[in-house]
């Protein structure tokens, strides 16, 4: 192959990748539009509605670590090509059932999927990075498609219900997509690995992973960070509901701003962490979201409206770089693997955290605020380990060192 096809194909693969996380993104966070609709169909409470958030969570958590493995051991684009295929035909089903269990079966089927389609592309993205540095740069360019599909998803659900469509058509459009990527995965050619194991990769290797002080301590970064996130795309809207202030244009679209705001800083991040440091951008940005709950709790509802929405311009690049930077303290044969573990403990987070700021918020009579307080304190552990690992220096000798072997 020329360099010039290797080139054209190697910006394929990125734009596939840039839409399958578009793609996936716009089904996951559209279920907040859903659950109301379901609700009414089914006559269910909220906790019961709830699962259809709480069982994909779960089930793309256990995909994660279960199926990791997968792209180390079958290759990338093979595992990517199952993941998809098995995604398109859970959601073509959509149409052949009408129950609730039945629906909710599904969702937990396509999250086993996209758990095994996301951390083939994970792992993909090392194959075609030249750098720890741009492997960063390019997780911030997936991660701002994945937050354009977070605001297509529930845009696009919304107007169907206004125009008498069903819901269940997005899953009809997401599973045609699907396909598409397919073909488009099957013309191309996938970078070739120069980093083969010996050994093939097991699911036992993947789950010593766990043992591993920087996955773990990545992994934990990111489930306090999705806990925290997940506060706001979850929990807003019902701080929000009963909002009478002078920024009612802001509170009715408080969601959208937050996901744009999110989805542009992480097109900015793609810029930013090629040029500064990674370590004191997360550390500020960490900081500032602190303060956004901190302010949130102080200044209730009246400060809420602005800083809750806000906080989406520093969230865009925690999540990106905790995930590439975790991926890159692993050589590429174990990629795969190591986003498998991510991935886990970021699903865990979205249910989790949303599970938790409900409960406490029951037990106060229902009031939201304390649910924030809980999200505060996870916006606060988050910071703190940030911090210290960017005063001690904890992972720069381990990337440098992988950046020596695998990159160069």
């Amino acid at each position: 192959m020329t360099g010039t096809q290797a080139g054209a194909d190697s910006k394929i693969i990125r734009w596939l990748t840039y839409m399958m996380f578009m793609m996936f993104a716009m089904t996951t966070d559209a279920v907040g539009v859903i659950i109301p609709e379901v609700m009414k169909d089914f006559d269910l409470s909220m906790t019961a509605a709830g699962m259809l958030h709480y069982g994909p969570m779960l089930a793309i958590a256990l995909s994660g670590i279960l199926f990791g493995f997968l792209a180390d051991r079958l290759g990338r684009k093979r595992t990517i090509i199952l993941g998809l295929a098995l995604f398109s035909i859970t959601a073509y089903l959509f149409l052949a059932g009408s129950s609730f269990a039945y629906y909710l079966g599904l969702m937990m089927i396509s999250g086993v999927a996209i758990g095994i389609f996301k951390t083939a592309a994970l792992a993909l993205i090392g194959d075609i990075s030249t750098s720890t540095t741009q492997h960063t740069s390019t997780m911030n360019g997936v991660e701002a498609f994945f937050g354009v599909g977070a605001i297509i998803g529930p845009l696009l659900v919304t107007y169907m219900l206004t125009q008498g469509v069903d819901w269940k058509w997005l899953y009809i459009f997401a599973a045609t997509f699907c396909v598409a990527l397919i073909i488009m995965a099957l013309l191309v050619k996938y970078p070739e690995s120069k980093h083969i194991p010996e050994n093939p990769i097991t699911l036992k290797q993947t789950l010593k992973m766990l043992k591993d002080p920087y996955a773990l301590g990545f992994s934990l970064g990111a489930f306090l960070y999705v806990a925290t996130e997940s506060a706001i795309y979850v929990w807003m809207p019902t701080l929000l509901l009963d909002y009478s202030g002078n920024a009612l244009f802001l509170a009715t679209y408080a969601l959208t701003i937050f996901f744009v705001l999110r989805a542009a800083g992480r097109f900015l991040g793609i810029w930013m962490m090629a040029r500064f440091n990674w370590a004191v951008v997360m550390s500020l940005f960490s900081l500032a979201i602190l303060l956004c709950f901190v302010g949130t709790i102080i200044g209730g509802t009246d400060m809420a409206v602005y800083l809750l929405p806000l906080s989406g311009l520093f969230m865009s690049v925690i999540y990106p770089t905790l995930n590439s930077k975790g991926i890159s303290c692993f050589r590429k044969q174990n990629h795969g693997g190591a986003a498998g573990v991510i991935l886990f403990f970021t699903a865990l987070g979205a249910a989790f955290g949303p599970l938790t700021m409900g409960l406490v918020s029951d037990s106060y009579g229902g009031k939201a605020e304390y649910g924030f307080m809980v999200a505060a304190i996870f916006a606060g552990l988050l910071f703190v380990g940030l911090l210290i690992n960017q005063l001690k220096s904890l992972t720069d000798a381990r990337l440098q060192a992988l950046e020596e072997t695998e990159y160069s």
